[in-house]
């Protein structure tokens, strides 16, 4: 009996710009069990109720680095002597993501593969996450065995300053209050821990609030709260590199301040 090897591996703190349509579009030394693993995954996919997964190239290219390793070590894993995490190789690909995950497999064939990886819990969560939603996947046949990586992404834009203002004030906008205003006393309560900026006098902010992630589409739940009380009109947003270690991961850091209106607590 044939042995077959599964890991799998999850990261959470997240693949931008167009996608492919599938393995053919980074070149054609991709071997045909890539687009079978990347059909069955969708027709699964599909059949759990969870959106398609998208190819993308720069995930391709951290899954075949990783997966020639695979090869010369003669057994699987996620990571190998001075290889980078799965974070750091994806995004050094060029890979932007808020969550990361990470299938591998040495098996006969590709159908095997996706057995096992159906058939492993771990394995089955990672392929079914709704959460994620592009994917590249790289199969290299050696030694009479197939060596799998497939590695997931929840996709996050890549945006400038401007762009996450804008999504930002659009959000507030549809929630009812005016978003609108120069972002540079909101720019400098953004890159401050704490603490609401000076104003202009008699325009101090009511309240900031200091926000980051990697979702833009929808506002904080104690922001919607301050808005919905009927006491603010109009707000300024600002946008500022994120605070901590992100890694390779991509986070957006915001700051709200709202102009007028009573003095509230700060929400830092």
């Amino acid at each position: 009996m044939r042995s077959i090897m599964v890991y799998a591996l999850l990261a959470v703190c997240g693949l931008s710009g167009a996608p492919a349509q599938g393995p053919g579009a980074v070149g054609a030394n991709l071997p045909v069990e890539a687009e079978h693993l990347f059909a069955q995954a969708n027709q699964a996919r599909m059949e759990a109720g969870a959106p398609p997964l998208h190819w993308d190239a720069a995930l391709a290219a951290a899954a075949l680095a990783h997966c020639r390793l695979m090869v010369a070590a003669v057994q699987i894993g996620h990571r190998y002597q001075g290889e980078p995490d799965l974070a750091e190789r994806a995004g050094a690909a060029g890979a932007h993501f808020g969550l990361i995950e990470e299938n591998v497999a040495a098996a006969p064939s590709a159908a095997e593969v996706h057995n096992s990886w159906m058939h492993s819990p771990g394995h089955r969560k990672n392929l079914l996450n709704p959460e994620v939603d592009r994917v590249g996947i790289v199969v290299i046949a050696s030694r009479g065995e197939l060596y799998a990586v497939a590695d997931y992404t929840r996709a996050v834009p890549l945006l400038v300053t401007s762009e996450v203002e804008a999504r930002v004030a659009r959000l507030i906008a549809a929630a009812g209050m005016h978003a609108a205003g120069d972002s540079t006393e909101a720019r400098e309560a953004c890159a401050a821990g704490h603490g609401l900026p000076k104003g202009t006098p008699g325009a101090e902010p009511g309240f900031v609030m200091r926000w980051q992630g990697d979702d833009l589409s929808q506002l904080p739940e104690p922001l919607i709260e301050k808005m919905a009380s009927g006491r603010y009109h109009r707000a300024v947003v600002a946008n500022c590199p994120a605070h901590g270690e992100q890694g390779a991961f991509t986070v957006y850091r915001v700051a709200g301040c709202s102009i007028e209106g009573e003095t509230p607590p700060d929400f830092s």
